[in-house]
């Protein structure tokens, strides 16, 4: 049994784990721990057992122990891991600064770190530290259906404000350049306030983009810029301020021409 610790509110750490797992083919039981009101959409979790961040890992007693994104976990909580498993991170850039002080002063050691994409020097350097192996990783996404839409595709998970910020920037992009495409909100629910004329699909997974996408309009959070990488060309991206992620220097680095 695989235990993955996915501390966090978000859909990114559960959309993360679904790439993981599908990457290296895992069929064995998944127990997914995570407070995340997303982890209830069966489309999200079908397949997982979905129990609480809080949940001992002793009682679990899983062969390996996935620990998404926060070396130490989302708030420095990690710090006594069974021993006799094996323990897998999965490293994304991080605000590194920001999380460095809520490392405890024996933080957990990995058997293997998987570096998603480059991460700060000063977090790379503390992962080789503490890990018997590192190793670059590219995550594939289980295979879905294109979504297809006329015109223009604005996708984010909320919250509602930075949900009707994504559009209102849509809508300034598209009047700036004189167009006047047909708008879609790709969201787990309709935000009040959405702008009448922009549609609304609750989709998941969302991607990849069919033939009628002109555009694709996202935050810069570590999947979207991923997933939509070979469309770089149709996609924008307005970061958001993130107190451990680093969606700035993540959206800055995908621009085109830009070296990582």
């Amino acid at each position: 049994m695989i235990a993955c610790y996915a501390a966090g509110g978000g859909l990114g750490h559960l959309t993360r784990l679904r790439a993981y797992l599908h990457t290296l083919a895992v069929d064995d039981e998944v127990v997914v721990l995570s407070d995340s009101p997303f982890a209830a959409d069966p489309r999200v979790s079908s397949g997982w057992t979905v129990r609480p961040a809080a949940t001992g890992l002793a009682s679990l007693a899983p062969d390996e122990l996935v620990v998404d994104a926060f070396p130490a976990g989302l708030k420095g909580e990690l710090t006594r891991l069974p021993s006799g498993i094996r323990i897998t991170h999965l490293a994304r850039l991080l605000c590194w600064d920001a999380y460095r002080p809520l490392l405890p002063g024996d933080p957990p050691r990995f058997d293997r770190t998987f570096l998603l994409e480059p991460l700060d020097p000063a977090h790379e350097a503390h992962l080789r530290a503490v890990s018997a192996e590192v190793a670059p990783l590219v995550l594939d996404d289980p295979p879905s259906a294109p979504l297809d839409v006329h015109g223009w595709m604005i996708l984010h998970s909320g919250p509602d404000a930075e949900t009707l910020e994504l559009v209102g920037y849509a809508r300034d992009m598209a009047a700036m350049e004189g167009a006047d495409p047909p708008l879609t909100l790709v969201s787990p629910h309709r935000p009040d306030g959405l702008p009448a004329g922009v549609a609304h699909l609750d989709v998941y997974p969302a991607g990849p983009p069919g033939p009628g996408v002109e555009r694709i309009v996202t935050a810069a959070g570590f999947n979207a810029v991923r997933q939509f990488a070979p469309w770089r060309d149709r996609h924008r991206m307005l970061p958001f301020p993130r107190s451990l992620d680093d969606q700035f220097t993540r959206a800055a680095r995908a621009r085109p021409g830009s070296t990582p």
